[in-house]
């Protein structure tokens, strides 16, 4: 090996073979690039949970690091298999749109993505970051309450083509759920931080673990631009859904400044706790996965929860679709293994 590398891993991978991106050659070359160097397993998800379910068992055992090959639901379930583990996270992008894999840096082609891991693994690059939770859930990226889950929930009922028109199927989404689906004349619940700030209605509220909420194409859709893995929570709640409103919010967001808060777009940073409530039931995605509605939501922060591979710093990204990373810089474990399995 180069220098500066350590010896091999035993990794598994959890895989999501109904992925937009996972295709059967993409799976024999990403398994071939590991296992020049690793002992790698494979195992399939074949219904929701089921990746929760690998990684516990993996962490159980011991096993370094658990990838996660797949959309950003995949990612979500392996992290919250592994939050409180000594088991590092790992993940390779196979859904359409891959948030978290091109947030730390990675390309959004798997096999590319392959080859940097297998990089980042080489060299120990890993981080101990933190996770967002919500009602007991984890969350990496974000949470999107009301309108952006309404869009998710209209996309999820039509799984059998979201594989082949992801970006197009959302653009529809987002069009007919405004016009038609979501009611944009009132709050749809309560905000409250409770760090001493008033309670106010919200419309559309979205919390960060870390920025960007999405990527539109190969562009970054940047909300809070200072949000990272190793800070508390963001997040920005859109009190009225009017286009005076949305439209330069979006616009501002698209150029990479962020949004900029007025009287009807509030963002709020370094939360370390958010409550979200109604009487009537709201919508509400994890990570990019619907998962219903209800009349309330509690949020933490949970620092230090969870190891990370993440990309070499010294190989920016360069090409479609990748972006530099926003975790944190820390020191990595020197040569060896990973710290002892630590009991859950």
């Amino acid at each position: 090996m180069p220098a500066g590398t350590v010896g091999s891993l035993r990794l598994l991978l959890v895989v999501n073979s109904f992925a937009s991106s996972v295709t059967a050659r993409n799976k024999v070359l990403i398994h071939q690039t590991l296992s020049n160097e690793h002992d790698v397993a494979i195992v399939e998800t074949n219904r929701r949970g089921h990746a929760t379910r690998f990684a516990q068992d993996a962490a159980s055992r011991g096993v370094d690091v658990v990838v996660a090959v797949g959309g950003d639901g995949t990612l979500n379930e392996v992290a919250n298999g592994l939050a409180g583990s000594a088991t590092a996270l790992a993940v390779l992008p196979g859904g359409s749109t891959n948030v978290f894999a091109r947030t730390i840096g990675l390309p959004n082609d798997p096999v590319a993505a392959a080859d940097r891991l297998a990089e980042g693994l080489a060299h120990r690059s890993i981080e101990r970051v933190g996770l967002g939770v919500v009602n007991g859930r984890y969350f990496a990226f974000h949470t999107g309450i009301g309108f952006d889950a309404t869009i998710v929930r209209f996309v999820e009922k039509r799984g059998s083509i979201k594989r082949w028109f992801g970006h197009p199927l959302f653009m529809y989404a987002g069009v007919r759920t405004w016009v038609t689906d979501y009611d944009r004349r009132r709050p749809h619940f309560t905000v409250c931080a409770g760090n001493g700030s008033e309670p106010f209605g919200g419309a559309f509220t979205i919390v960060l673990n870390t920025n960007p909420y999405t990527f539109l194409g190969d562009r970054p859709f940047d909300l809070v631009p200072g949000a990272t893995l190793d800070q508390p929570l963001a997040a920005v709640t859109f009190t009225k859904l009017s286009a005076r409103t949305m439209l330069p919010s979006f616009l501002g967001a698209l150029r990479g400044g962020g949004l900029k808060p007025s009287s009807t777009v509030i963002v709020q940073r370094e939360l370390e706790r958010l409550v979200i409530e109604h009487d009537q039931p709201f919508p509400y995605q994890v990570d990019g996965d619907y998962l219903g509605e209800t009349k309330r939501l509690e949020f933490r922060h949970a620092p230090n929860i969870i190891d990370l591979v993440t990309p070499l710093a010294q190989h920016p990204p360069a090409g479609e679709g990748e972006r530099p990373t926003t975790t944190p810089t820390t020191a990595s474990p020197a040569a060896g293994d990973l710290p002892a399995q630590r009991p859950r």
